[in-house]
């Protein structure tokens, strides 16, 4: 019983842990889109290639707080079973 709390425990100290760097893309994302705003002030005519290139920025650094939300799921439900030798 007290090595399924630690268990327990672990995955879930594991899952806090791997949602604290979903806040490093938060961050990415808010400096690629001030510099994408400054950009477009300092020169309009190239809208449609800095947005774009923007939105490429965005979903390239989302991916790592997308792997980051997985991995803590995959702590927080399956290893529990995996490591307790219920799967």
């Amino acid at each position: 019983m007290f090595e399924r709390a630690i268990v327990l425990a672990c995955c879930a100290l594991g899952a806090a842990i791997a949602m604290i760097s979903t806040f490093a893309p938060a961050i990415g994302e808010a400096s690629i889109a001030r510099a994408a705003v400054e950009s477009i002030a300092r020169q309009p005519e190239c809208k449609g290639d800095i947005t774009s290139t923007m939105v490429l920025g965005c979903a390239l650094s989302e991916t790592t707080g997308i792997y980051a939300f997985v991995i803590s799921l995959l702590l927080i439900f399956a290893a529990p079973g995996i490591f307790m030798g219920y799967l």
